[in-house]
Parts: structure tokens; C-alpha cells; sequence
């Protein structure tokens, strides 16, 4: 497990947990990060993300990624 962060892109990640404060929980589960869930890194910029998640296009700032593990190429 590793964060978003760090995942490699165009490779496919399953979301394992969501961290934070619970607001921020809210806020990203809502956006469409939640367990189970597959995440694609589309490109990064200065440690921000732009990624693919239930197939609508998310940019997130570094510390938010940073919170959003992943286990890398699961289907």
C-alpha cells in the first residue's frame, strides 16, 4: 500500500483507505474516492494530481493525494 501520491501514471490503482479528518474524508468520498474503488494517475504538476476516478477527471492538490492509499495494478 502506498500513497496516490506516488502511484505511477496511466497505471490503475485500487483505493484501500481514505484518510484525514473526516471532512476531508467526506469531501473525497464524495468526489468519488472510496475503498474499493480504481483510480488512474492522468498526469502531475508541481506534486498535484490530475486523475480519472468513476470515470470523471479530479484535480487534487498533493496533500489531499497523500491521504488516498492505493495498491497498485489490482483489477
Amino acid at each position: 500500500m502506498m500513497p496516490l501520491t506516488l502511484a505511477a501514471v496511466g497505471e490503475e490503482n485500487m483505493i484501500r483507505k481514505v484518510g484525514g479528518k473526516p471532512e476531508v474524508r467526506t469531501h473525497l468520498e464524495n468526489l468519488g474516492f472510496v475503498s474499493g474503488g480504481m483510480v488512474t494517475v492522468v498526469s502531475t504538476m508541481g506534486g498535484n494530481l490530475i486523475v480519472n476516478v468513476k470515470e470523471s477527471r479530479v484535480a487534487i492538490s498533493k496533500e489531499m493525494a497523500g491521504k488516498i492509499m492505493v495498491e497498485a495494478g489490482i483489477r
